[in-house]
Order: C-alpha cells, then structure tokens, then sequence
C-alpha cells in the first residue's frame, strides 16, 4: 500500500508545481499538496492549476486578532496521512502538527537557517522551537545549514534530514540563442550583472549599487545593471539612480518563468546582495543558465553552492567594497567569467525535479521506518 503525504506549504511557488508534478509521475506515493493560500499581495507569479498533475487543495481560513489563519480541516475527519510535511512557523501549521500527531500520523517540519537581518530573535520564539523541534519526527532542510538550525533547537542529528532543493535546469539553461535580441531590447551595454528578485530593503539592494557606481568609475568599456523583479522600493531605487545619475540601470520589472531565460541569458553574471535569504533559488537559475555568481554570505547553504574562485565569489553582507570588488574581477576577465559559469552549470545540472522527487519518497521512507519522536 502506498503511503500517504501531505505536504502543505503557504502558497503554490512556481518551483512548487514541478516537484510535485515529479512526485505525481513517479506514482509511488499517494501524494497530496495542500496550500494555505492561493497567491500573497507581494509576489506576482502567475498561477495556472491545469499544469498540476498532483493533487492538492486548498484550505479555508478565518480572520482572527487581524491575522488569516488556515483551518487544517482535513485532519478532523477520515484516515490521517502517513505523514504530513509543513512549515512551522504560524499558528495554522502548529495546530496541524497537533492534529496528525494525536490522530496517529508522523509529522515534519521543512527548516531553513534564519537569519537576524531579516528575522529578530524573539525569547518567546526561540523557547517555542526548543519546545517544537525535539518532539517532530523529522526536520527536512535544503543542506547542512538547515540540518544543524534545526539541531540547535533540539532536533535530534538522526531525524534532522537533507533534501536539497531543485529547479527546472533544463528550462534555465534555453536562454543562450536568444542573448543578443535581449540585449537590443533591453538596451544593455558592455558586461551586465544581473540581479532578479524582490526589489526590497532586505535584498541589499543599496549596497548594490554602491557598488555598481564604484564598479563605473574604475571600469572602462562600460558596464550595465539589470534588474528583474518588483517590490515596495522600485520606486525609490529608480529615484536614487536618478539623482546619482548611474548610468546604465535597467528596472526590467517582474518576468515570468517563460522570459527568465531570456533575462539571464542576456547578462554575463549574477549578484546577490541579499541580507538575509533563508536559500535564495534565484542563484540555481543563474546557475543553470552558466553564469558566474556573487553572494553575501547571508544566503542559506551558500557554502554548497557557490565555490570560492571557482563559479563565483562569496562577500560579507554590507559591504559594498567587497561586492565592488568581485564584481570589478568578473567585469575585468572573459576568460574567468566562462570558467566559472561552467562551473556553475556542472554543478547544478544534477538539481532537477526529478531528482527531487527521488530524495523525497527517500526522505519519506526513512521517516515511516523510524520510531515515533517521544516513542
């Protein structure tokens, strides 16, 4: 008989549908998506349930003390599932951990490294996940990062489980045909550092054209900055480069899955300068697309992603000298930027969905077969 799994996440990410899509094909699990939310007000992502061949559903909420909370309706009634896989990190998720737990079920929490920038540690917070974590049967996380938070509150090292992340590499790597074309439309001159996401203080945007205007004025041949996505300072950031007059910053707004290609595929390097980003997938896509990559180290399981001098470089959060820096080496050598945007697609090419899928029923067998936590 075939397990039973729910997972349930908040909202149906793009890169949600093609793992689940995976799992549906594989077909050795009966395999369930559930989704607290059909989209958020910040996040522009298009959505279109025809392409899922999973099934999933969506759950009812309620608005209580000015917050949404997601009703786990499902676990009242009939056989709870074998396991039901979750975020934590609200009331909705905890109350569901509740349920499958005292109906029987096993129970998994999904963990990422937080970090303070983004996230204050809150006393309250922190004795919650010292109290929640020793008594989940598992913690799932992208790498080591995720696997050792989660021991830090008290997940035990043999229930602290990897499931590295995954993207359509396939999709990302199409873009190269259609470089020159992108380019001319988007009116890109000379080395182009890329940067897609939101356009939010806690990307590190500021720093970024710090050190984009640095980067000008010790570059000759010119230089340009893209940059995808939308957010709450779009307008602000336009403005800044207004009154600094930095040149060569194009704002090439939100792009669907379909356009990304295009987008990395006219640059010759991808930055990101973010404070806080508990993974950040927008670096896989850039990655598969073999373009050498910057990062602040304030980016979960960097370390296994980014090799240092060899697809890209890794610079302290806020700091606009280091990002000058490894961005002036990249804009300065071809050669280098080729390199290691090769190394960048050898070292992702093996993160499909597929691949997904196959670490995920591992994952799920594994945690069927262990003693219930508390047991």
């Amino acid at each position: 008989m075939k397990p039973r799994v729910v997972y349930w996440n908040g909202i149906p990410a793009p890169y949600i549908e093609e793992r689940f899509n995976a799992v549906a094909a594989r077909g050795n699990l009966e395999f369930e998506a559930w989704f607290s939310a059909r989209r958020e007000p910040d996040r522009s992502w298009e959505l279109d349930e025809r392409r899922w061949r999973f099934r999933y559903r969506y759950l009812p909420a309620i608005a209580a003390a000015g917050r949404r909370l997601s009703l786990p309706l499902p676990l009242l009634s009939g056989a709870p599932p074998d396991l039901l896989v979750s975020l934590y990190a609200g009331p909705s998720y905890l109350l569901g951990w509740q349920l499958a737990r005292r109906r029987g079920g096993r129970t998994a929490f999904w963990c990422e490294v937080t970090f303070d920038r983004w996230v204050p540690r809150r006393r309250w917070k922190e004795r919650l996940k010292r109290h929640l974590f020793p008594r989940v049967d598992a913690t799932l996380g992208a790498g080591e990062q995720g696997r050792a938070f989660a021991m830090r509150y008290g997940t035990p090292p043999e229930r602290a489980l990897v499931l590295p992340h995954a993207i359509d590499v396939e999709h990302f790597a199409t873009g190269a045909p259609q470089r020159e074309a992108a380019r001319a439309e988007l009116g890109l001159r000379g080395v182009t550092f890329l940067y897609a996401g939101r356009l939010w203080w806690g990307k590190g945007l500021d720093c970024l054209l710090d050190a984009f205007g640095a980067l000008q004025r010790r570059t000759e041949g010119g230089v340009s900055l893209l940059l995808v996505g939308d957010g709450p300072e779009e307008s602000r950031l336009r403005q800044r480069c207004r009154n600094e007059g930095l040149a060569n910053v194009v704002f090439a707004g939100f792009q669907q899955k379909p356009q990304l290609p295009r987008m990395y595929a006219a640059a010759d390097a991808f930055v990101f300068p973010t404070l806080g980003d508990p993974y950040g997938l927008v670096l896989d896509e850039a990655m598969a697309a073999s373009l050498p990559v910057i990062s602040t180290s304030a980016a979960g399981e960097i370390g296994d992603r980014v090799e240092q001098g060899a697809n890209g470089f890794i610079v302290p959060p806020e700091s606009s000298g280091a990002l000058a820096a490894a961005m002036t080496e990249l804009a300065r050598d071809a050669e280098l930027r080729r390199r290691m945007g090769e190394a960048s697609a050898r070292a992702i090419a093996s993160h499909t969905p597929e691949r997904w899928a196959a670490d995920f029923e591992n994952v799920v067998a594994r945690i069927l077969s262990m003693p219930r936590a508390g047991a």
